[in-house]
């Protein structure tokens, strides 16, 4: 029997957190709790690998319920943008990532769309630094791209080149391409941008893997399965590294793929179930669990494509006749088929929905099934950016988990420039409610969205619960009524996140006979101010009681 002993913890129990407890853990699966002198005590303890938490925090391991691992762990092998202060470093990183990588293509991203005048940085920006190779950047939401005159002439794009009817060209005013794109005017490039491998999508999962563990994330949602933005089907990854190579309990959300090239065509429920049960039984097979459907509903506010009930305060009309309410993937009647059908096959559904009027068309989708088809299913919205407080109430009258991006509900440079000025006032007050959810009874779980932002939990975790970025004490907070208690963000981020993604053994609690799947602190942060919590960092991370990351000695 393998056996290991935690002492002088302080322990995050279902209670609170409780100072100086032992926690015996035998095979994998905590075997007792309590005051540390009684547990190093029992018979059993004697012998067992000792671990001293010397009063850091110990809780369930994170899951992370909404995250791209294998687009992360790629694209930190890419150009890395995410840590530009602004427009001039930007580019001096992508000159300097030229001259030391000789080749053809140069892809990357992370870039910020606020550091350069309306979100929209040139073609001939680039042009400058790089002119003579073709340069194609994603941008830090994953929802757009940047690209120099060499990448669009290879692409073929030019003033000659209409929108496509899921996104559309910033231009200059003689129409041509100006250099950033949205939505899906990014995939206008998939034909000339080189492959990506599954050799890659394998190393950058096992890449995203190690980062998660040192972040203390044991479990967590692949958000997308699908081909997407010049990345492929990443299943065929997973299913070659589940026997030897992950170790962690993780499932993916199949792509509901968006079309809309024929609006009047309405989707094929019949067919895409059909294709997710062959999917997700071809999964199984090999150990990885395929058993929710990610729907997006709409785009993202700051480059107007999220869907909104009423028209954006000012902006272009890019919504193909929408009036200027952004972009809705799907209508309303076809997720009212789409989704009635999944569940009833026992597929969850994840949608993904900024607007008011994408969370909107959820919530109608999933009101759509039938009481006992929803019986067992984990329907969840991700992002939730702007809900119209009216739906508050409907999450937890439909079983619809609020899968929060904390890290987002700040007022920081992008949501100043960018997004408040065409949400106007009304809508701003609605931002990441999760406080009003909280209230509402929803269920909480947590997600990253790396690539997006961070994979650390800790960072998300101080925005829940001080609404203002971390290490900016005196800035102002977005909607400080929204704050949720420390305690309501760990607790969203571990026990609600396992939960949501069905994780087993009981993970996401720290009690006796649950699975040891823990990680722990360096530090109490329930023990310092609010404002300090981002300062919390991870030092050991154990999954079924095995160290798989310690930076104990850090």
């Amino acid at each position: 029997m393998t056996r290991t002993l935690i002492t002088r913890a302080t322990a995050f129990l279902r209670g609170g957190p409780v100072a100086d407890r032992g926690i015996l853990i035998a095979d994998g699966v905590i075997a007792a709790i309590g005051d540390s002198a009684r547990i190093a005590a029992l018979p059993e303890a004697h012998g067992a690998h000792h671990i001293d938490a010397a009063g850091g925090l110990l809780h369930a391991s994170f899951a992370d319920a909404h995250v791209h691992t294998v687009f992360g762990g790629v694209e930190l092998g890419r150009l890395e943008l995410s840590e530009s202060t602004g427009a001039a470093d930007t580019l001096a990183r992508i000159a300097a990532y030229a001259a030391a990588h000789p080749g053809e293509w140069i892809l990357g991203g992370g870039w910020s769309m606020a550091h350069f005048p309306g979100g929209a940085p040139s073609r001939e920006e680039l042009d400058r630094v790089v002119p003579d190779r073709p340069v194609f950047l994603v941008n830090a939401d994953h929802h757009g791209a940047w690209a120099n005159s060499r990448a669009f002439a290879l692409a073929g794009i030019d003033a000659a080149t209409p929108d496509p009817d899921d996104g559309r060209f910033e231009r200059h005013a003689d129409g041509t391409p100006s250099g950033t794109m949205h939505e899906g005017a990014q995939e206008l490039f998939a034909h000339v941008l080189p492959p990506t491998t599954v050799a890659e999508c394998r190393a950058g999962l096992l890449r995203g893997q190690e980062l998660l563990h040192g972040y203390g994330v044991t479990a967590w949602q692949e958000a997308i399965l699908g081909e997407y933005a010049g990345y492929p089907d990443v299943t065929e990854a997973y299913l070659a590294e589940m026997a030897t190579g992950i170790d962690a309990d993780v499932s993916g959300a199949l792509w509901v793929v968006r079309d809309l090239s024929n609006p009047e065509s309405p989707v094929d429920a019949d067919a895409i179930v059909a294709d997710f049960e062959r999917r997700r039984a071809a999964a199984a097979a090999r150990g990885f669990r395929a058993d929710t459907a990610k729907i997006m509903v709409d785009g993202v506010a700051e480059n107007l494509t999220a869907a909104m009930t009423e028209p954006y305060v000012d902006g272009c009309d890019c919504a193909g006749g929408e009036a200027n309410r952004g972009l809705a993937y799907f209508s309303a009647e076809d997720l009212a088929e789409l989704v009635p059908q999944l569940n009833a096959r026992g597929f969850h559904a994840h949608f993904h929905a900024i607007g008011d009027r994408a969370t909107r068309i959820a919530l109608d989708a999933v009101a759509a099934v039938p009481a006992a088809d929803r019986a067992g299913i984990r329907n969840h919205i991700a992002h939730l950016q702007v809900v119209d407080p009216v739906e508050l109430p409907r999450f937890a009258e439909l079983g619809v988990t609020a899968n929060c991006q904390a890290l987002w509900a700040v007022l920081e440079q992008q949501m100043v420039e960018l997004t408040l000025p065409v949400l106007g006032e009304e809508r701003a007050g609605w931002q990441y409610p999760f406080a009003s959810l909280e209230r509402a009874g929803a269920a909480l779980a947590f997600g990253s969205d790396w690539s997006v932002s961070t994979p650390d939990p800790w960072q998300a975790i101080h925005v829940a619960v001080n609404r203002r970025a971390p290490g900016e004490p005196d800035a102002e907070p977005l909607l400080p009524a929204e704050a949720l208690s420390l305690e309501a963000a760990l607790t969203g981020y571990t026990r609600g996140s396992h939960e949501l993604l069905g994780t087993p053994g009981g993970a996401g609690r720290l009690e006796a006979g649950a699975v040891a799947d823990l990680a722990l602190t360096d530090r109490d942060p329930f023990a310092g101010p609010a404002s300090e919590i981002w300062r919390t960092r991870n030092v050991l991370t154990l999954r079924r009681g095995r160290i798989v990351a310690d930076r104990r000695g850090a």
